[in-house]
């Protein structure tokens, strides 16, 4: 059953991303050096985290949205399964920005995240589409 994973990862995900909501906040309103914290909100590390925060958020709705969708649709099982993949290997992105903001790591995950799950949207899109195509005939 194609999206179960989707459904499952995508809450850890969204789970993670809003609980590093909660270092967003200590960081703007208690930590000891929050001015400085504050005067960097469009740059470097504090602009790069909150892209996390909002990238895992909505990549694990999405993967929530996806794996539903893959449960309920008569998608043939192949197509599924790549969709499937496809959504789950976008949540490279915010891991991704992670990496690069907290340890340098170059920014290819971000890119190769962000394509596959903008090929997954767009295929599942597609696939539900003609699926409702195919009913009026």
């Amino acid at each position: 059953m194609e999206g179960r994973k989707n459904v499952g990862w995508g809450f850890l995900f969204l789970g993670l991303f809003m609980a590093s909501g909660f270092f967003l906040g200590y960081m703007h309103d208690i930590a000891p050096q929050k001015e400085q914290w504050i005067a960097q909100y469009a740059s470097g590390t504090h602009f790069e985290i909150r892209m996390a925060h909002a990238h895992g958020g909505l990549f694990g709705l999405i993967n929530i949205a996806a794996g539903l969708a893959l449960l309920a649709l008569p998608i043939p099982s192949p197509r599924a399964r790549w969709i499937s993949w496809l959504a789950l290997a976008g949540l490279l992105m915010p891991i991704g920005i992670l990496l690069h903001a907290l340890f340098g790591v170059p920014p290819a995950l971000v890119f190769v995240g962000g394509a596959a799950m903008v090929v997954a949207t767009l295929w599942l899109g597609r696939e539900a589409l003609s699926l409702r195509r195919a009913a009026r005939s």
